[in-house]
């Protein structure tokens, strides 16, 4: 069966802020795979993914070395790293790194930021 909805895959630590980022990604069309920490969507497998969103402050492998894992894999895959340390986000964002997200999210900021990832990364760009 074809999938028609794209796979944004999520990984945080925080039970309470993937239930709420699988809302919003499922309300907003897409299919949301959760995970608690980069070894269990490592695990999963990233095959079938179109966007990860990772929270850089975890426990084992956090969102930066997770990030470096994927690109070496799946050079392709759009990640987008979240973080509650509004420091490391502007720091990454002044440095021109795109996919830096504050929490808590500006929702509608990171749904468009999401279709215009999905967008190029569909346009082979």
């Amino acid at each position: 069966m074809e999938q028609t909805r794209p796979i944004v895959a999520v990984v945080d630590d925080d039970p309470r802020l993937l239930e709420s980022l699988e809302e919003l990604l499922e309300s907003a069309g897409y299919a949301a795979y959760c995970f608690r920490s980069a070894t269990h969507l490592l695990v999963h497998g990233l095959a079938d993914l179109d966007l990860l969103i990772t929270d850089i402050g975890m426990p084992g492998t956090n969102g930066f070395e997770l990030r470096d894992l994927v690109k070496d894999a799946r050079p392709e895959l759009p990640v987008f790293l979240v973080t509650g340390r509004h420091e490391i986000a502007d720091q990454g964002r002044a440095q021109g790194i795109s996919g830096f997200f504050r929490k808590p999210f500006d929702a509608p900021a990171l749904l468009v930021a999401i279709a215009d990832a999905l967008e190029k990364s569909r346009n082979g760009g």
